[in-house]
C-alpha cells in the first residue's frame, strides 16, 4: 500500500512539472509576440563616386578644347564671372556685382574668398589675363570676348571692361571659365598641361585612357560634396562610349544627338529630354509685296503642320516651337503647346483680306489683274534634312492653294540670300544665344526686315533693365507681337538629352548650358 502511494505520487509530481512546462512555454511564447518587432539595421555603404566619359578627347583645358562633352564636364572645374541657373537666369559666380557705367563700359566686383585649388587667391589678375587669351586664340569662347577693347584691373577685386561697340546683355558673356595666370607664369599655354581651377573639383590624377578628379579642399562648400571622386574615362568613338553606358560602365551621358535611343536601346537607365539650342524657324520678307499683309503671313502660318515635319522628317525627335525663348528660359513663360495648325482659321483670314480660292489657288483681282499667292521659298541645299523640311512645307501650302517656288540655294548663294535679303520666305537655323537678345529677330537690319514702333521702344528699354518684374512684362509682350504680326514662323527645337544610372540619387536639372546643378548632393 505504502508502496502504492510512492507511486502515484511520483507520477501527480510528474504531471505537475509538464502543466508547469507548458504554461511557462505559453506566456514566453505571448511576450514574445507582444515584444515590438526591430528590424535589423541595415548597412548600405553609399558609393560616393561618379562615372563619366569623353570621346575624342582633346584638352581639359576648357578655352582650348573644341569637345563640347569636355567642356560640360569642365564647368564642375572651372568657373566663370557669370553662370546661369537652370531656367537660364543669369546668377553671380566669381563676380559678386557688376555696373554698366555706359553703353560700353562695364565694372565688375570679384568674390575676395575663392582660392584656386592650388592654394593661391584668385585675382583680378585672372581675369585680364583669360580675357587676353582668349582674345588671341580659336577658342569656342573667343566670340564672348570679342568686343572687349581693354580690360583694366583696378585693384585685386575690381575690372574694368571697355567695350568697341554696345553689345545687348553683355553680361551674358561673363560666362566664360577663369584660369589661373601664376599658375601660367612659367608655363606654356598648351592641351597636355593641366591647369588649376576654383570649382567643386580638381584634376588629381592623369592615367592614359582616364582622368581622376578629387575634392578641391580649396572650394568653400567641399565638405558638403557627396562624391569624393570623379572618374573620366577617354574613348576612341561615340560608340565605344554608348556601349561602355549601356553596360554600365559610365554613370551619366549627355548629347544632342536625338536619336540616342538607337544606340543605347530604351531600358536599363533614367533620361531627361529638354529644348535644344538650335532653333529653327522661318524668315518672311515683310516688305514683299505679297508677304506684306500680315493675314497672308499669319494664313501661312496656320497652314504649316509643325508636328507633321517633326514626325516626318525627324522621327518626333524635335520639340515643336512658337518662340526663340520657349525653351524653359525664365524671362518667357508663356509656353504655347500647339503646334499652331489651324486649316479653317488661315482660309477665314484670307477671305477677309479679299481673296478668293480658285481653281486650286488663292488669288484676287486688283486693277482689272489677277494676282496669286506666289511665293519664292530659299532653302540650303546642302543641308539634306532641311531641304526635306522646305519640301514638307511647300507640299503642305500648295495643298492649301499658295504657290510655292522651292529655291536650293548653295551655300555661298544661302548666304548671298540672307545678306541682301532678297527672298520671299527662307529656312533659317540658328544656335540660340544664352542671353534673351531678341537683336537677330528685331534689331534693325533683321532677317524678315520688320519694323514695329512698339517693338523698337521695347528692344531699346530691355538692354538695360534689371527689373525681373518688368523684363517678363516686356518679353511677353514681344512674344505676342512675335505671333500676332509673325514676321517669323518658329518651327522646333532639337532636342537635348541626358541618360543616367538607375541607381544615381540626388536632383538632376539639366540644361543646355550645364548638366551638373545640384552636384553635390548626388550620389548613388
Amino acid at each position: 500500500m505504502k508502496s502504492n502511494y510512492f507511486k502515484y505520487f511520483f507520477i501527480l509530481f510528474a504531471i505537475g512539472i509538464m502543466i508547469f512546462a507548458v504554461i511557462k512555454m505559453k506566456n514566453d511564447e505571448q511576450k514574445k509576440d507582444e515584444q515590438p518587432y526591430v528590424a535589423k539595421e541595415e548597412i548600405v555603404q553609399e558609393i560616393t563616386e561618379l562615372k563619366l566619359g569623353v570621346a575624342s578627347f582633346d584638352s581639359i583645358n576648357p578655352i582650348l578644347s573644341k569637345n563640347k562633352n569636355v567642356q560640360d564636364i569642365t564647368k564642375i572645374i572651372f568657373e566663370p564671372l557669370m553662370t546661369l541657373s537652370s531656367n537660364y537666369k543669369l546668377e553671380y559666380c566669381l563676380a559678386k556685382e557688376w555696373a554698366k557705367q555706359n553703353d560700353t563700359v562695364y565694372l565688375i566686383k570679384l568674390r575676395d574668398d575663392k582660392r584656386w585649388s592650388d592654394g593661391e587667391m584668385f585675382t583680378a589678375e585672372d581675369v585680364r589675363f583669360t580675357i587676353d587669351r582668349l582674345k588671341e586664340s580659336d577658342s569656342i569662347y573667343s566670340s564672348n570676348v570679342q568686343h572687349i577693347v581693354t580690360v583694366e584691373t583696378i585693384d585685386d577685386t575690381t575690372v574694368r571692361i571697355v567695350l568697341n561697340q554696345e553689345v545687348p546683355f553683355f553680361e551674358y558673356n561673363l560666362t566664360f571659365p577663369i584660369l589661373s595666370s601664376k599658375y601660367y607664369s612659367d608655363k606654356q599655354f598648351v592641351p597636355d598641361i593641366v591647369p588649376v581651377g576654383t570649382g567643386m573639383y580638381k584634376v588629381n590624377e592623369v592615367q592614359e585612357s582616364s582622368l581622376i578628379l578629387s575634392k578641391n579642399e580649396y572650394y568653400a562648400e567641399t565638405d558638403n560634396l557627396k562624391l569624393d571622386k570623379v572618374i573620366i574615362t577617354i574613348y576612341s568613338s561615340v560608340g565605344e562610349l554608348y556601349n561602355s553606358f549601356k553596360i554600365g560602365n559610365i554613370d551619366f551621358i549627355s548629347t544632342q544627338n536625338s536619336n540616342l535611343k538607337e544606340y543605347i536601346g530604351t531600358i536599363g537607365y533614367l533620361s531627361k529630354e529638354m529644348k535644344g539650342r538650335e532653333h529653327d524657324f522661318i524668315a518672311f520678307n515683310t516688305q514683299n509685296q505679297i508677304l506684306s499683309q500680315v493675314n497672308v503671313r499669319k494664313a501661312i502660318g496656320y497652314s504649316i503642320d509643325k508636328a507633321n515635319i517633326v514626325s516626318s522628317v525627324y522621327g518626333d525627335n524635335y520639340y515643336i516651337s512658337s518662340f526663340p525663348l520657349d525653351y524653359g528660359n525664365w524671362i518667357y513663360e508663356e509656353q504655347d503647346v500647339s503646334s499652331g495648325y489651324n486649316i479653317e482659321q488661315a482660309k477665314q483670314l484670307l477671305v477677309d483680306s479679299g481673296w478668293n480660292y480658285k481653281n486650286k489657288y488663292w488669288q484676287k483681282i486688283e486693277n482689272y489683274k489677277t494676282q496669286r499667292i506666289y511665293i519664292n521659298f530659299v532653302v540650303k541645299a546642302s543641308d539634306v534634312s532641311r531641304v526635306s523640311v522646305a519640301e514638307n512645307i511647300k507640299a503642305q501650302l500648295e495643298n492649301q492653294g499658295f504657290r510655292i517656288n522651292l529655291i536650293k540655294a548653295s551655300d555661298v548663294q544661302y548666304q548671298a540670300y540672307l545678306a541682301n535679303k532678297n527672298y520671299d520666305m527662307i529656312l533659317c537655323s540658328m544656335n540660340l544665344s544664352i542671353s534673351p537678345d531678341l537683336s537677330t529677330f528685331f534689331g534693325p537690319g533683321n532677317l524678315a526686315n520688320f519694323s514695329n514702333d512698339e517693338v523698337n521702344s521695347i528692344m531699346s528699354e530691355v538692354k538695360n533693365l534689371k527689373d525681373d518684374d518688368k523684363l517678363k512684362y516686356d518679353y511677353k509682350r514681344l512674344g505676342e507681337i512675335y505671333k500676332s504680326e509673325m514676321p517669323y514662323l518658329s518651327l522646333y527645337n532639337s532636342k537635348y538629352t541626358v541618360a543616367y544610372n538607375m541607381n544615381l540619387a540626388g536632383t538632376l536639372e539639366p540644361n543646355w548650358f550645364y548638366q551638373f546643378y545640384n552636384i553635390k548632393d548626388w550620389h548613388k
